[in-house]
């Protein structure tokens, strides 16, 4: 049964596709592997308690047009370039699935916030707190919790073991950086 406490806040998942996490993922996070447990557990007692759960995905075109400039060389005739829509790397990784409810935001710039309707999305549903899992954090998790801020979501919550960088000190370094900016990091036991 949903909690009322929970009913104006949203979990975004942030990039766990194959091409982020596997082993032979296109542009894998080393430390994307070992957090799927914690963003599966994040998932569940998010639905027990009524959240709202948001699957953002990287989805783009095979042609890579949509891309950030300094990654269109990854795009190239004949080859398939990370995240590219319709492709085995552009889904989410085994274990995580979109069920009824859920919400899917497919994104091409690291914020989820960045040139999509989340904003819109999230103001219609009610939801004024974000809780955030996922990869990286330098990036997509970085930029979309300052965008949030920016946004005034109060509050915004990292699950800082069920996000993950390339290594542990970048990871580290970057959950640090966002309390800063008032955001809450805490351990998925503490959620």
């Amino acid at each position: 049964m949903a909690n009322s406490k929970w009913s104006h806040t949203a979990l975004l998942v942030i990039d766990m596709q194959n091409d982020f996490i596997l082993d032979d993922g296109l542009m894998r996070v080393d430390g994307g592997k070992a957090i799927v447990p914690n963003v599966i557990k994040t998932v569940e007692m998010a639905r027990q308690r009524g959240i709202l759960v948001i699957w953002v995905v990287r989805e783009h075109d095979p042609q890579g047009r949509d891309v950030e400039l300094f990654r269109r060389h990854l795009y190239l005739p004949g080859k398939v370039g990370p995240t590219s829509k319709g492709s085995p790397g552009a889904e989410l990784v085994d274990g995580l699935v979109i069920k009824e409810g859920d919400y899917k935001l497919v994104k091409t710039r690291f914020s989820a916030f960045f040139a999509t309707h989340l904003h819109s999305f999230l103001q219609t549903a009610g939801i004024h707190s974000l809780v955030i899992a996922g990869v990286q954090t330098p990036n997509c998790i970085r930029q979309t919790v300052f965008d949030a801020v920016a946004l005034d979501y109060q509050p915004v919550t990292v699950i800082v073991d069920a996000t993950a960088a390339a290594t542990p000190d970048i990871h580290l370094g970057m959950c640090s950086l966002v309390i800063w900016i008032h955001c809450c990091v805490m351990q998925i036991f503490m959620f």
